[in-house]
């Protein structure tokens, strides 16, 4: 019988399959931070449980964590006591810990593919939903809820219904400008953020074929903002060269058998999906969000729709445009920012960098905008180095901080203040995401660094 990629990967794992009800699914990897394991491991201390494969399960502190002085005590007593119970728990039951002043320390969803952590045909869970990242390697990725987080620690299983099947396919050249990051915008903004739920997405054309693994991960990382359940892009050529020789990734004999079974992560010709959503890349310029979610989203030279256009009925969408202090019709472009945030499991990653560096350099940040570039990792922090970027940055007026979640979401000290607009690369833009009363345009690494030189949105397209 003719399968899906998706099929390959998630019926190799079923463990069990019980009749009309959910599958109990194997996991491979266990990601956790700081923020959703804590109660997890209290259940297992009230229930004298063990941690059941350790070495499959991996402690990583990202979303409280300052992202300047991390040498430094942290000063907020929540956070603090947070990233101690991580390491504490972890030191317990035997788990690899990558904590703050660690050099593998980073956001978990950045450090994960880097280590070799991530690997195709492998299933991959974390207290997070942006773990739909993990996808770009033909990976089956996606979050969980605290108390599958204690399942998981105690049985490296999940009772799961499989969901339902998506291909989403774009094809043709991309404009000048376009990014990985504004064809997942775009996406999400016909399909809307409901468009997707309940499916698994296979992402699908020569668009994704063409993109390189970082903005591979950009888009699978967004799947999540349409509903889905996770998205995922099929093993190649890219994929495999991007995981030989990193440090947790198979070796000599393992890695010839691992290549073996990893070539065939493919979907068969015949094989068939619930769902077929076809895009033309040609239609896809550089993008930018207008509302409070991320299917509220435009090309940058288009002017806000009106509210007939969009779904979810006029009353949420003039609610919307109150918040953000919008109103129809209105052009984007040259309305005044005041911060922009490089950065997040979505866009930090060193092609992130590098594509802010190409405007940025030999220009000067505007006076009125606080920038905050934010790495997704030391690793990446030390290519930025490396490849003088930093330099650039630096010339440019910009501060490279430390890695760490920083203003994708208000749970550390780099919040966005109230009726302050932020051009930002991270995935959300709900009221209050980025700290209470912030409001918050997503985009591209591209937009970012236009508005961030210029003080307003402004299409990259006349900087490039």
């Amino acid at each position: 019988m003719s399968k899906s990629l998706f099929d390959k990967v998630w019926d190799s794992h079923v463990v069990r399959s019980i009749a009309d009800g959910p599958d109990v699914f194997f996991i491979d990897r266990h990601l956790i931070h700081e923020v959703t394991s804590p109660v997890a491991f209290v259940g297992l201390k009230s229930r004298g449980l063990s941690v059941l494969y350790p070495e499959r399960t991996f402690a990583v502190a990202d979303h409280n964590t300052p992202t300047i002085n991390q040498h430094l005590p942290v000063e907020d007593p929540l956070s603090a006591n947070q990233l101690k119970t991580l390491e504490d728990n972890a030191n317990q039951y035997g788990i690899s810990h990558w904590g703050l002043g660690h050099q593998n320390n980073g956001i978990v969803h950045v450090v994960g593919p880097e280590n070799g952590i991530t690997l195709p045909g492998g299933t991959i869970v974390c207290g997070d939903s942006h773990t739909s990242t993990h996808g770009a390697f033909g990976a089956i990725a996606f979050g969980i809820g605290t108390s599958e987080v204690e399942m998981v620690l105690t049985t490296q299983c999940i009772m799961q219904p499989k969901p339902k099947k998506m291909r989403i396919s774009v094809n043709g050249p991309l404009s000048k400008g376009v990014t990985p990051k504004d064809v997942g915008l775009y996406i999400i903004s016909q399909l809307t953020t409901s468009g997707a739920t309940g499916y698994f997405v296979e992402y699908a054309g020569d668009v994704f074929e063409n993109m390189t693994m970082e903005g591979r991960m950009t888009v699978c990382n967004l799947s999540i903002e349409m509903g889905a359940r996770g998205g995922m892009i099929a093993p190649d050529e890219k994929t495999f060269e991007y995981v030989k020789g990193r440090p947790m990734a198979p070796k000599g004999a393992d890695w010839d058998k691992a290549m073996a079974y990893w070539k065939t992560l493919k979907t068969d010709e015949d094989a068939t999906f619930d769902k077929e959503v076809s895009f033309n890349a040609a239609d896809i310029e550089p993008m930018i969000t207008y509302g409070t979610n991320p299917g509220m989203g435009m090309g940058i030279s288009k002017n806000i729709p009106s509210a007939e256009s969009v779904e979810g009925g006029k009353a949420t969408y003039d609610k919307s445009l109150a918040y953000m202090g919008y109103a129809e019709d209105e052009q984007m472009i040259g309305k005044k920012i005041d911060y922009v945030f490089i950065g997040s499991c979505t866009n930090g990653r060193i092609e992130d960098f590098r594509a802010f560096a190409s405007i940025v350099k030999g220009r000067k940040k505007a006076d009125n905008v606080t920038a905050w570039l934010v790495p997704g990792s030391h690793i990446v922090e030390a290519k930025i180095k490396e490849e003088g970027l930093l330099d650039i940055f630096e010339e440019a007026g910009f501060v490279l901080r430390e890695p760490g979640c920083s203003a994708c979401l208000a749970m550390n000290d780099d919040k966005v203040p109230a009726g302050k607009y932020a051009v930002s690369t991270s995935n959300r833009n709900f009221e209050g995401r980025q700290g209470p009363g912030s409001r918050t345009l997503l985009a591209s690494p591209l937009v970012a660094a236009a508005a961030a030189v210029t003080g307003v949105v402004t299409d990259p397209r006349e900087l490039l």
